[in-house]
């Protein structure tokens, strides 16, 4: 497999610890293939095997957010950073999970007012949408805004982990040329 811009490893000539890491993967997700992400990390296996821990433990799972909710966020940031590929791929989870195609629409065109979200998510999704594109600006107000609408401080820190590593997800897709799929 490889990208427009970077010839990555493929499962063929891979090491041993890269197989077995995509051996794991698709085991553990129940895949036949691995994803083109996961493949722009074999080229540096330790962040491979942590970055299949993360997905593990932090993305595909209910945490402090549930996994709807950080499918809107993934789903909402990786079209504001205009990446096709991560957009796509975590609008299907969305759909999957929701099986709304006006939500799904709503994020990928970053349009929170047509997705017909409760007013609690549409400020945790203004958060993380101020988190991507204006960390800077982050100050107490805005977390006292969403404490306001209902939203715990393990659910703020949950969001802002949640909107920086796709805001990194989708700097790594682009930069390697990942096609959305």
């Amino acid at each position: 497999m490889a990208a427009k811009n970077l010839t990555f490893i493929n499962e063929e000539p891979a090491s041993e610890e890269v197989a077995g890491l995509f051996s794991y993967y698709k085991q553990q997700f129940n895949r036949e293939t691995i994803p083109g992400i996961l493949h722009s990390f074999s080229t540096h296996p330790p962040l491979l095997r942590h970055m299949m821990d993360l997905a593990e433990e932090m993305l595909f799972v209910d945490g402090h957010l549930s996994r709807r909710e950080k499918e809107m966020i993934a789903t909402l940031v990786s079209a504001q950073n205009h990446c096709p590929y991560c957009a796509k791929s975590h609008g299907s989870f969305l759909y999957e999970i929701c099986g709304s195609q006006t939500l799904l629409a709503a994020m990928m065109q970053c349009d929170l007012q047509g997705a017909g979200l409760q007013g609690n998510e549409v400020v945790l999704l203004e958060f993380a949408q101020k988190v991507n594109g204006q960390s800077q600006a982050v100050d107490r107000g805005d977390v006292e805004r969403l404490m306001a609408a209902g939203w715990s401080e393990l659910q703020i820190a949950e969001a802002i982990h949640i909107s920086a590593l796709f805001a990194c997800f989708n700097r790594i897709a682009n930069a390697f040329g990942l096609e959305a799929q």
